[in-house]
């Protein structure tokens, strides 16, 4: 099992995403630009097909990347509302409402016993999602996050 997450540990990389996809992607089209400066004007509209293709693929990856996290973020909106009915008392369960999809990311960290000081906390100092993780004492890992 990994270690207990906190603030400081939380964030997830995705090796082959992160360490290999991604830069591969970026060197391509690097290689491209470099084939169109030494051998332009021979064969350039093959280079400067090649440079737009690397970066349609590049924007391609990163764009489907991006719909996946959209897809977690909703899930984590939806979770963080069932959990809020159940733990929130209902005035403050209807203040609730009020908070940014970014801040409710930020409050799935937080114990069930800290939720609701927090979600009072970032509706009344309007805390940003950073500011939420660093308040919170007794951390609840999210060990599922892409």
């Amino acid at each position: 099992m990994p270690a207990p997450q906190n603030f400081k540990n939380h964030t997830r990389f995705d090796p082959p995403w992160h360490f290999f996809i991604a830069p591969m992607l970026l060197v391509n089209i690097i290689f491209a630009i470099v084939a169109i400066c030494r051998n332009y004007p021979d064969h350039a509209h093959l280079y400067i097909w090649w440079l737009i293709m690397a970066i349609v693929g590049l924007m391609a990856v990163g764009k489907a990347r991006a719909h996946s996290m959209v897809a977690q973020d909703r899930i984590i909106r939806l979770e963080e509302k069932l959990r809020f009915a159940a733990l929130l008392p209902p005035d403050l369960l209807t203040r609730s409402q009020a908070l940014t999809v970014r801040q409710i990311i930020g409050l799935r960290f937080a114990s069930d016993d800290e939720l609701p000081g927090l979600v009072k906390r970032a509706l009344d100092e309007n805390l940003s999602e950073k500011q939420i993780k660093e308040a919170i004492n007794n951390w609840r890992p999210d060990y599922l996050r892409v």
